[in-house]
């Protein structure tokens, strides 16, 4: 007598349709309880929205593809937390839209940069890489020191954070953002962003 799931194995429909609902319930196991607790759904303590300049700097780190080299999420082991720190947890994200997470490290992951070094160092890095690490491969990105931020921007993208993503901006964040980046550069910027990363985690 033939054993019963050989109907659904030789019929590749009913073998399709089944599985999608396996797997559909295997999901809805695992990621809906992750949807109602506070360790992946609330800030962790100390975490401040990005400031109008750190919010451009994010942007120019979107724009000139770092997130393609540098990581931004240190995994749970040994080897990680040793040399990066603490592993990532969700609530130091939950603002970020979208995640800059990364997967490619051909650079280190940035995840605990910020504070680790001056602004200065930052600055020569970026400008000649290769004058503070003498064997690195990243470019070198010298135009963000020449190009000027007019703001332009900067209120429409700290308000869409403020009502679209419930980021906590005040009215008076929203209201200043322009002003407090005209004049700063491309450079400032990233190095304001770069400088955060990592900071809420205690």
């Amino acid at each position: 007598m033939a054993n019963k799931h050989e109907i659904v194995e030789k019929n590749i429909g009913w073998l399709a349709i089944l599985s999608i609902i396996a797997i559909s319930f295997g999901t809805l196991v695992e990621i809906t309880p992750l949807m109602f607790m506070k360790d992946t759904t609330e800030p962790v303590d100390g975490l401040k929205p990005y400031t109008a300049l750190e919010m451009e700097g994010r942007d120019v780190y979107i724009k000139e593809g770092c997130v393609g080299c540098h990581s931004q999420m240190i995994r749970p082991f040994r080897s990680e937390t040793e040399r990066y720190g603490h592993y990532s947890v969700a609530g130091e994200s939950v603002w970020e839209h979208p995640f800059l997470w990364g997967s490619k490290r051909t650079g280190p992951d940035l995840a605990r940069v910020g504070g680790r070094y001056s602004d200065d160092w930052h600055r020569v890095h970026l400008i000649d890489p290769r004058a503070v690490v003498p064997e690195s491969i990243m470019p070198a990105y010298p135009w963000l020191e020449e190009n000027v931020l007019d703001g332009k921007l900067t209120e429409k993208k700290i308000r869409v954070f403020k009502e679209q993503f419930g980021v906590p901006y005040t009215d008076e964040d929203v209201a200043t953002a322009s002003a407090s980046v005209k004049g700063k550069t491309e450079m400032d910027a990233l190095i304001a962003y770069l400088q955060t990363l990592g900071t809420a985690f205690k």
